[in-house]
């Protein structure tokens, strides 16, 4: 017999609410929750297949302990036995930053990953931290840090409302939208068009949301930030700054139009491969709009100038007025963000306060280039000692980081790796400790980090939909218990984990005179947690000290745990509102518009404005039914346009002699691929694309259904030596490469 289940979907940034089929405990169909608060019954082909992702056969079910050289089954106990045994000698012998952490995309997928990892990192005291923000969004934390003190404080355009939309670098028809939950993101693209409004697409490609733009601006890769700053500088040349209700909380407005004088739209045209007048007329456009947002993605971050672009992208919504305000773009209220604090000067963001081991990166946000990890695992130095074990929790960056024949090996030269993996991957195969997690369906579900991205403020959360099977772990216990072995605890109680960030965030909460329960007892308030488990208890705390929240009784109407769980389909919170100056943590208090580390990366802006690049020039693509390497094991979600094709424009393909459908030969720094061919018009002269996440064919591997169709890594083309040196992004992006038709024999 049948049932029903609610689960929102962990698959995309989305988000989406899904009712779910159920036969026993096998999930048989899923399709759009109407009655979500967020996604009101949308649905992706992603979403539609969560049964099939959710019961792929090749998820490993029980943990692998390497014993002579392979890969075997083992019980948990001895999982963690083996990892408390590989981990701490390791420390103990080298130090802690001998021990890196890498984690992957899905983390922020789980309640998991949202919980347990800084737990983890600060329990070995390790600064070898590497995760998938370097090779996707670190330039916008750090231009956020920079200008609003907060690496975190990203504002989202107001989809709903807003009446001028420019989007650079990004593809929310095929991606869903990033760093900007939106469900139905399509929709709301159509529905700003009815009313209207006018949506403005910059991108080397012509994808499906740059064929729904009312403009189609095909800028050369890389040279985002020059476009920009030539907008910008149209802004102050034409006397087109207006900062409206923004006035009393931006300094540094006339060093900003100093520092851009030069960038005219003449300077930076031949660069860009965009005239003159039509930059004019963007910057025209977006500051005649009543309301109106600047969104730039992963195509702006993943360049030479990252942090630059993500900059001013803000510069302009900042200049327009258009920050913080209904129709613009506005900083999300979580349900779990910490009790707001009274405005006022905070500490500010730094950078490079420390460096990596081998090339001298420097941190940003606590992390390292994941560029930087094979290095700092295979190159002696005299800085200190190597990375010799790996934990990494839900990270394949064999795929994902530039190089991967050099991590592989690398890897394989370890002391000791531990994966948190349902599949044996391309780089859980190295690993000495395997620990997979269950199927999302048997896992609860909260957004702590796309609520803080999200375009609406709501709440939503759902417990498993499908209960454990026998012999498997919840993926919050194997975190807890990876945590407890890592730091030399191996054996205590996993809740002892939750028992302590709970004890932390009390004891620190009573003594903060603006937090609702300032003065009273940590342990007290400890008692009243409801919830099933300690991730629960948890969640439940962060809910009561929230901006929404009861404050354990000092608000009764406020949110807890008790309240969601009695809305399965949400809570809906209310439409972006104006925050400022609440969100400002720098040191002045304001939004400081022209900080020293951007005024110290311009000369490289200005350097790159004379620079043109004649060759072939690589990007990388997203397909809808794919979310990097993750789906591939899925027949439902490949096949048809999801292939790993290299894209070439007509013109290009005739020069070189490349036939539709034939294979290419594509070479780059750091080495060589060979992929299909497909001859398009959408895709720009001078550039060529080949989509992210492919390569499954390497041996040692468990994902039969990806490698009867491998495909080619990308970032094989890459050897990791380009990064935004501001937030150690790799550049994925705008980077040469040859291409020739592989001769017939």
């Amino acid at each position: 017999m049948s049932r029903t289940a609610l689960r929102i979907c962990p698959l995309c940034e989305a988000t989406c609410g899904l009712t779910l089929t159920i036969e026993g405990t096998k999930v048989t169909g899923a399709r759009g929750d109407r009655e979500d608060v967020f996604s009101k019954g949308f649905i992706c082909p992603k979403g539609a297949s969560f049964g099939a992702v959710d019961g792929d056969p090749d998820r490993l079910r029980t943990p692998l302990v390497r014993r002579d050289g392979e890969l075997r089954e083992a019980t948990w106990e001895e999982a963690f036995d083996a990892v408390a045994t590989g981990i701490r000698p390791v420390v103990e012998r080298y130090g802690a930053n001998s021990v890196g952490v890498v984690l992957g995309n899905p983390n922020v997928h789980t309640m998991a990953g949202a919980l347990y990892p800084a737990v983890l990192i600060a329990g070995l005291g390790t600064r070898s931290l590497f995760t998938a923000s370097t090779v996707d969004q670190m330039p916008k934390h750090v231009s956020s840090g920079l200008l609003f003190g907060d690496a975190n404080a990203i504002p989202v355009p107001d989809l709903d409302h807003t009446g001028h939309l420019l989007l650079i670098g990004a593809n929310p028809l095929e991606s869903n939208g990033s760093l900007c939950t939106a469900a139905d993101f399509p929709g709301k693209l159509k529905a700003l068009k009815a009313r209207g409004g006018t949506l403005t697409v910059i991108d080397p490609r012509r994808t499906r949301t740059a064929k729904l733009a009312d403009r189609h601006i095909a800028i050369r890769p890389g040279t985002d930030a020059l476009l920009l700053a030539a907008m910008t500088r149209t802004l102050f040349e034409e006397h087109l700054v207006d900062l409206g209700e923004l006035t009393p909380h931006v300094e540094g407005l006339d060093e900003l139009a100093e520092a851009v004088a030069d960038f005219t739209p003449e300077a930076v045209s031949a660069a860009c491969d965009v005239d003159a007048p039509v930059i004019r007329a963007l910057a025209r456009e977006l500051a005649a709009a009543p309301t109106a947002a600047v969104y730039g993605r992963i195509g702006s971050c993943t360049v030479p100038h990252g942090t630059l672009a993500s900059w001013l992208v803000d510069v302009l919504n900042i200049l327009t007025g258009n920050l913080d305000r209904p129709g613009g773009a506005l900083f999300p209220q979580a349900a779990t963000d910490r009790t707001p604090r009274p405005a006022g000067p905070g500490r500010g963001f730094r950078l490079a306060r420390w460096h990596s081991r081998v090339s001298g990166h420097p941190e940003a946000k606590g992390e390292l280039p994941l560029s930087a990890l094979a290095e700092e695992i295979d190159t002696a130095t005299a800085q200190g000692e190597p990375v010799r074990a790996l934990v990494a929790v839900a990270a394949n960056p064999v795929l994902s980081a530039p190089d991967g024949d050099r991590l592989d090996k690398a890897l394989g030269s370890l002391d000791f790796m531990v994966s948190v993996d349902p599949y044996l991957n391309e780089t859980s195969r190295h690993a000495d400790v395997v620990l997979p997690p269950p199927p999302p369906s048997q896992s609860p579900h909260h957004d702590f980090a796309f609520n803080t991205l999200a375009v609406r403020n709501q709440v939503r959360y759902s417990r498993p939909a499908v209960p454990l099977e026998p012999g498997r772990m919840a993926e919050t216990e194997i975190l807890a218990r990876l945590t407890l072995a890592a730091t030399g605890m191996h054996g205590a109680d996993p809740s002892a984990v939750d028992d302590l960030v709970i004890g932390q965030t009390l004891g620190k909460a009573v003594t903060e005179a603006h937090s609702p329960v300032h003065g009273r007892d940590p342990e007290e308030l400890a008692a009243q947690l409801t919830g099933e488990s300690g991730p629960e208890r948890r969640l439940d705390m962060m809910l009561r000290l929230g901006p929404y929240g009861e404050g354990f009784g000092a608000r009764p109407d406020g949110l807890g745990l008790a309240r969601l769980l009695a809305h399965p389909h949400g809570i809906d919170l209310g439409p972006l509102r104006s925050r400022l100056p609440q969100p400002l943590k720098t040191r002045s208090g304001r939004i400081e518009l022209f900080p020293r580390p951007i005024a110290d990366d311009l000369p490289r802006l200005r350097e790159a404005a004379r620079q043109r690049t004649d060759g072939l020039v690589l990007v990388g693509r997203r397909h809808l039914r794919s979310n990097n390497s993750w789906m591939h094991n899925v027949p439902a979600l490949t096949g048809g346009t999801n292939r790993c094709t290299l894209h070439i424009h007509p013109e290009d393909a005739e020069r070189l002699g490349v036939r539709d459908g034939a294979p290419v030969r594509v070479k780059g720094a750091g080495g060589e691929v060979t992929a299909p061919a497909e001859v398009t018009d959408g895709v720009r002269r001078g550039v060529v694309s080949l989509p992210h996440g492919w390569g499954h064919d390497r041996p040692g591997t468990r994902l039969s259904h990806a490698a009867t169709d491998p495909g080619v890594n990308v970032n094989q083309l890459l050897d990791g030596s380009l990064l935004d040196p501001l937030s150690g992004n790799a550049v994925l992006n705008g980077v040469p490469v040859d291409v020739a038709p592989v001769a017939a024999r």
